[in-house]
């Protein structure tokens, strides 16, 4: 068993009206390997980082069965950064400064050792990068889920129609389903998407949850109320982590094994918003993931007597 993570290794600067973070470790591909990896090793990652990228990090993603031969090292530039304000209702943020660095270069090459993985995530780069690393694999994965943004649908949508037809599972949030469609009911959105080529499609609702669709077929996880949302950055990629780590560990690519998926990425979502950055990620362990798993099964079990 093994799963391939694609996209970025970056540094973040957030500010939540909780508290300030200058200087802290992000990118999609961080988030989502730290979550898959409390259900699958090797994680096979694939991205680029800069010199600046701290050797600590490199080594605790190490221990966590991360596989770094497709991270390549640019010792002359600096690593992806972005800094971001978010609103008091943590749901709306503003982007202060997004410096690409060596993400300008990225050209994600598969090493012959990742050959054969049976699980892709796609995280939310490029679709032209995504596309590359798909055609790249010798053997298609048994299954390839993707990520995507509003900016690639408004700059790079014939490329994004293309790798929509190469995969099995699309996450996005409700806004970008909207706008991907051009329907405003999720149920019509999510009719229109499937045409377009993924067979699952996973649309995030932050705070209120998350859609599976699959055909006719519907799910509806909720998301943990929290006492305390300290910081959102990278909820989405851990979501995804979670998402795509389950299924690699049981390797059950059904629409009922999605089901749980759902909500064990709901579930490392849930984490992830408790620290900043991916700090909280890096303290749980197995059985902090089962307790809050099962918070989320007494959360939405009850008996009902039809009368």
């Amino acid at each position: 068993m093994s799963l391939i993570v694609v996209g970025s290794m970056a540094y973040d600067a957030i500010e939540t009206p909780f508290g300030k973070m200058d200087w802290i470790v992000g990118g999609a591909a961080t988030y989502a390997a730290y979550a898959a990896s409390n259900f699958i090793k090797p994680i096979n990652q694939v991205s680029i980082v800069g010199y600046d990228f701290a050797q600590e990090e490199m080594d605790e993603l190490r221990k966590r069965g991360v596989n770094l031969e497709g991270v390549e090292v640019v010792g002359d530039k600096k690593s992806f950064f972005w800094s971001g304000r978010y609103h008091l209702d943590m749901n709306t943020r503003d982007t202060l400064v997004t410096d690409l660095n060596v993400l300008a270069d990225f050209n994600p090459i598969i090493p012959d050792s990742y050959q054969g993985s049976e699980f892709l995530m796609l995280g939310n780069v490029l679709p032209s990068l995504q596309i590359s690393v798909v055609q790249q694999l010798k053997t298609r994965p048994k299954l390839i889920a993707m990520d995507t943004m509003n900016f690639w649908m408004d700059n790079a949508l014939p490329d994004l129609k293309k790798l929509l037809t190469m995969v099995d599972v699309l996450l996005v949030n409700d806004s970008e389903a909207r706008q991907l469609s051009g329907q405003f009911s999720l149920v019509k959105a999510a009719k229109e998407i499937q045409k377009m080529g993924p067979k699952y499609l996973v649309i995030k609702k932050g705070e209120h949850g998350a859609l599976l669709f699959h055909g006719d077929k519907v799910f509806f996880a909720p998301a943990l109320p929290l006492e305390e949302v300290f910081d959102p950055t990278g909820a989405g990629d851990t979501f995804a982590g979670g998402f795509i780590g389950h299924i690699a560990q049981t390797r059950d690519i059904s629409f009922e094994n999605m089901k749980t998926a759902i909500i064990v990425g709901s579930a490392m979502a849930s984490f992830c918003v408790e620290k900043f950055g991916p700090t909280r990620l890096k303290e749980i362990r197995k059985t902090d993931i089962d307790e809050r798993i099962r918070q989320f099964i007494d959360l939405v079990n009850f008996d009902i007597q039809l009368v």
